[in-house]
């Protein structure tokens, strides 16, 4: 790491957990550690993550409080910070839908999303990235808000699968999800690119 971060004026870390189990808080907290020990030797100025709108509002998720423990040890760090937190990205919903899927039906959650295609994620990072350590937590979001049920349906019809969604508040990871948490506040960068328009 200390060659791949030799002159580094900012360090964006990516990296992910193998699994999101309870393993992945031993994931993040060493790969912070070691990532935050080589930019202070670097003398790496910024150092940026990506995280998710309301990690820290959703513990009985082994993977969200992983990810709020990887926040705690960047802010708790030695290097000028920012946090970029992310909606749930429009790319992870074939993975939603086989979560609790069969041959005919797909159950969902109602909980409230607000999606977010990859490539606007990716350039509010960058840009984060190129500019001063925020010190904070930046949200970015998608610019409209669906029940994941209606946001399963909606995609079930686009790609022209036939199986119906039937609303189960017990089903899936999301089903632990309460209120509007994974919601993005007034504060939040609103990207531009809608889900419709995305499926297309």
């Amino acid at each position: 790491m200390d060659a791949a971060l030799a002159g580094a004026d900012v360090v964006v870390n990516l990296t992910n957990s193998p699994t999101f189990d309870d393993a992945s808080p031993a994931f993040f907290q060493t790969s912070m550690d070691n990532l935050l020990a080589a930019a202070q030797r670097a003398g790496t100025g910024h150092f940026v993550i990506l995280s998710i709108v309301g990690v820290d509002q959703v513990p009985e998720l082994d993977y969200y409080r992983a990810k709020a423990l990887q926040e705690d040890i960047l802010k708790a760090g030695p290097v000028p910070y920012s946090i970029v937190r992310a909606t749930q990205f429009m790319e992870f919903m074939d993975a939603v839908l086989s979560w609790t899927a069969d041959n005919d039906t797909v159950r969902l959650p109602n909980t409230p999303i607000q999606p977010i295609a990859a490539a606007d994620v990716a350039a509010t990072v960058a840009n984060v990235a190129a500019g001063s350590p925020l010190g904070g937590t930046l949200d970015v979001a998608g610019p409209d808000v669906y029940p994941l049920d209606e946001l399963g349906r909606i995609t079930l019809t686009a790609k022209g699968d036939k199986r119906s969604v039937t609303t189960d508040d017990t089903a899936g990871m999301f089903a632990v999800v309460h209120g509007d948490v994974l919601l993005a506040k007034d504060s939040a960068r609103i990207a531009h690119t809608h889900y419709t328009d995305w499926l297309k």
